[in-house]
This record gives C-alpha cells, structure tokens and sequence, in this order.
C-alpha cells in the first residue's frame, strides 16, 4: 500500500511541474506576440496628403512630382486645384 502511495504522489507532481511548465510557456508566447504586435504598430507609415483633391493616402502609395505629392499621375497633371 505504502508503494502505491508513493508512485500516486510522483505522477502528481510530475503532472503539477508540467502544468506549470505548460502555463509559463504559454505566457512567454503570449507576450511575445503583444511585443511583435506593438513592433508591427511602431512601423506604421507615414500619410501624406494629394495635392490636388486633399486626400490622404501612405506615403508608398503618392505618386510624387514637382516637389509634391499626388493621389495619381491624373492628379498631377491637372495641378492644384483652384
């Protein structure tokens, strides 16, 4: 009786540690992935204004010209508006 007790207390504390491994584990990927979402809102782009409408689009998406920035080549042709 005395042996199976003893096996008994073993297998609960082998499933008690890994439980607590599993849970720190799970936390770590948790905050890695708050890390990467707060690193992903850090690189968000710069907005820039058409020059001719007054919209704003990001910057990697202006179409550039004469020293300003346009929605589209369209845009740039006609100039700014009156």
């Amino acid at each position: 009786m005395g042996k199976l007790l003893l096996w008994a207390v073993i297998i609960l504390a082998i499933l008690f540690v890994s439980r607590i491994l599993s849970h720190q584990k799970a936390q770590a990927r948790q905050a890695a992935a708050r890390r990467q979402d707060v690193e992903s809102r850090d690189a968000a782009e710069s907005m820039v204004r058409c020059a001719h409408c007054h919209i704003f689009m990001p910057r990697s998406e202006a179409y550039m010209s004469q020293g300003k920035t346009w929605c589209s080549a369209e845009h740039a042709r006609l100039g700014l508006r009156k």
